[in-house]
């Protein structure tokens, strides 16, 4: 499907970037060139490319960068948020590629990273106008094309485009997650052990547990609850990823299963959307979802507002201010969007389940949101200093 190139031969490479209902643009390549299919989407972000191309969330996703200029801090060996250091957007939409690379943690440059992975990329398109576009209409199929894939009619290319299925019924979390149970052992002295559930887990989410003295323990989507038992978890993480959350009901029963054995359990987006119908609630696909690393969230247990990164398509139906009896005792919801109003968080009244749709583990984003760690090890050790009373008892 695609051919990696030389970025200075890819330059002198027409693309058109397609769109489902029949909208065109015109722009060279870079990276790799030939043809791609994805849903198109686009972030806000104005830095944290290279995070955003590997998270997994991305995945059968064309990212259109908003920022006017990509590819300025070039591509490193430490920002990768894959566990394999793979690319997983399915394209790439920009307007300026920077002519150089001006990191001293540079070990190349966007546009070889791209072509070595293989995926299709766009550059000189106005990606202003396909942004508005987006706003306006909501996210949609799309198509990159470059080389001869470019040269066919623009009615044959849209016809293909329009044929892809649509990201809305996907069950992708299957396709990122990890094959194989793997650990990642604290920093210092042990002090919990958490089963981390990888719908498409980031490589930061893991390092802000082990920095809290957390052993990690990872495993498959879909790893049933009397298996993940095994490793006599003090808590459980369901972690991000791509996809339709009302496919994932085999993770909203481990979410119930959690929750009836009385373990505390966090998620963070796919895994507040998991736990969100574990507790009776609803998706819905958004327009356009939420992209970047600037929304604005209220925490209206604590006043709080915090500014955050994001990357979801999805949303839970609610409002600020609901309140619902689950078989698991009340719940709320405790988040929303400033931008929209959508839920952004969940809980137990009780404390021991929660969950958000930004992320936390800031990577790439602001740090503002932290904490929600902290409140993940401060409920694990009242939970275990209510056990070991009871045993003194």
């Amino acid at each position: 499907m695609a051919q990696s190139l030389s970025d200075s031969r890819a330059e002198d490479t027409r693309a058109v970037l397609v769109l489902a209902d029949g909208r065109v643009f015109t722009g060279r390549a870079f990276g790799a060139v030939g043809q791609t299919f994805g849903e198109a989407v686009f972030t806000t972000g104005m830095t944290g490319y290279q995070e955003t191309l590997t998270d997994p969330s991305y995945h059968r996703q064309i990212v259109v960068a908003t920022a006017p200029q990509i590819g300025n801090t070039g591509w490193n060996d430490e920002d990768d948020e894959s566990r394999d250091d793979r690319i997983w957007v399915a394209g790439f939409v920009i307007r300026d590629l920077s002519a150089a690379a001006s990191s001293w943690r540079a070990s190349g440059t966007l546009a070889d990273a791209l072509a070595e992975a293989g995926v299709v990329g766009i550059k000189g398109v106005d990606t202003r106008s396909v942004v508005r576009h987006l706003r306006n209409h909501g996210s949609i199929n799309a198509g990159i094309f470059s080389g001869p894939a470019a040269e066919r009619p623009h009615a044959e290319l849209v016809a293909e485009v329009a044929a892809q299925p649509s990201m809305a019924g996907l069950e992708l979390a299957s396709e990122v997650t990890t094959e194989r149970v793997y650990e990642v052992a604290p920093d210092g002295a042990e002090r919990f052990t958490v089963v981390a559930y990888d719908m498409g887990i980031k490589s930061n989410t893991p390092r802000h547990l082990t920095r809290r003295g957390v052993r990690t323990v990872v495993v498959p989507a879909n790893t049933p609850w009397e298996k993940a038992q095994e490793y006599h978890p003090d808590g459980v993480f369901i972690s991000n990823g791509p996809g339709d959350p009302a496919t994932a009901d085999a993770m909203v029963e481990v979410a119930r299963d959690v929750m009836a054995a009385g373990v505390p359990l966090f998620g963070i987006c796919f895994g507040n959307q998991i736990l969100g119908r574990a507790l009776g609630l609803k998706t819905f696909k958004l327009k356009f979802g939420h992209r970047g690393l600037n929304v604005p969230v209220l925490n209206h247990r604590t006043g709080r507002i915090h500014i955050t990164s994001q990357n979801h398509g999805f949303a839970l139906q609610g409002k600020a201010g609901d309140q619902f009896d689950t078989p698991f005792g009340p719940a709320s919801v405790t988040h929303t969007c400033l931008n929209d109003g959508t839920v952004e968080g969940v809980a137990l009244d009780s404390g021991l389940a929660f969950s958000v749709q930004y992320h936390p583990e800031a990577a790439a984003g602001p740090h503002d949101a932290g904490e929600m760690f902290d409140q993940f090890i401060d409920v694990m050790a009242a939970k275990k200093a209510g056990s070991e009373h009871q045993e003194d008892n």
